[in-house]
């Protein structure tokens, strides 16, 4: 280890496994071969790396750099959001942050480690602001399909973005019946999506209800995926399947999404505190203090 170990700390979000990393006081960045290094360990293997910078500006309470676990850079991770939030909330006190990530700026609000709410923003449906490689005029559902032409296993897929790329296919059965993990890889990198995508299997089972399963973009199938469970949401209602406040169930549990009348995406849920260390962010090196 080195002295420009940073301070982390592993957190989860449903399940969705987290590593919150403290780099304010130093110009480096947690490096690809780093994030690979951490993911590779069996104590600090993650599906979002949330690198926490200095506030640009007096409004803005923190940046964040957000990473997949093949050290790909991701536009937004909400409960990835809510874990910093849980922490810095242990810091300051303060119950309102606002954070630049990739995706735009986004706020939250916390009133306990049960209850942490992250304002998404606004969701895009325009072929090329998912983006897609070809211009599809109506979004709620794109022409592709998984299985035989003539008898697909899924077929028709909303497409969104909120913060990051989504594919959301519409399971008329137990989301679990389906190979996510042969699907997941393949659909990620379909030509026709320009910079990748999350795939999700969503069933609703009523209009407050829908259960959810995710391939997570440069992460593989993830416990819970906030932005995938935002996507299905407004996908949800853009078709008439849903309220526009919703259950959503992932593997690792709930989260609660509401779009607003303003067309902002309110997602809440937990945040919960597994252990925290040092760790060097050019190796992946890491020291375990408080477990």
């Amino acid at each position: 280890m080195s002295d420009m170990n940073v301070p982390f700390l592993k957190m989860n979000g449903l399940g969705n496994q987290i590593i919150v990393a403290d780099v304010r006081e130093t110009a480096v960045k947690i490096t690809e071969a780093a994030a690979v290094a951490l993911d590779g360990s069996a104590k600090t293997k993650f599906d979002q790396i949330m690198e926490i910078h200095k506030g640009a500006n007096p409004q803005i309470d923190a940046g964040i750099r957000i990473l997949n676990s093949d050290g790909s850079e991701a536009g937004a991770c909400g409960n990835g959001t809510r874990c910093v939030v849980s922490w810095l909330n242990k810091e300051t006190s303060q119950n309102d942050f606002a954070f630049k990530i990739a995706g735009g700026i986004v706020t939250t609000k916390y009133e306990s480690d049960a209850l942490i709410t992250v304002d998404m923003g606004v969701p895009k449906f325009g072929w090329e602001d998912i983006p897609l490689e070809e211009e599809f005029y109506d979004t709620t559902g794109i022409e592709l399909q998984v299985g035989p032409i003539d008898d697909p296993v899924l077929h028709t897929p909303s497409v969104a973005n909120v913060g990051n790329p989504h594919c959301v296919f519409w399971a008329p059965k137990d989301v679990w019946s389906y190979e996510l993990d042969r699907m997941g890889p393949l659909l990620e990198f379909h030509p026709v999506f320009a910079d990748r995508v999350n795939i999700s299997i969503a069933n609703v089972v009523d209009r407050g209800n829908i259960i959810l399963r995710t391939w997570e973009r440069g992460a593989g199938i993830t416990q819970a995926c906030g932005s995938a469970a935002c996507a299905a949401a407004v996908c949800a209602v853009r078709k008439d399947l849903t309220d526009r406040k919703v259950t959503v169930t992932v593997p690792g549990g709930d989260l609660f999404i509401e779009w607003t009348a303003s067309d902002r995406i309110l997602m809440t849920g937990p945040a919960e505190f597994e252990f925290s260390g040092m760790l060097n962010p050019l190796t992946g090196e890491f020291t375990i203090e408080d477990a």
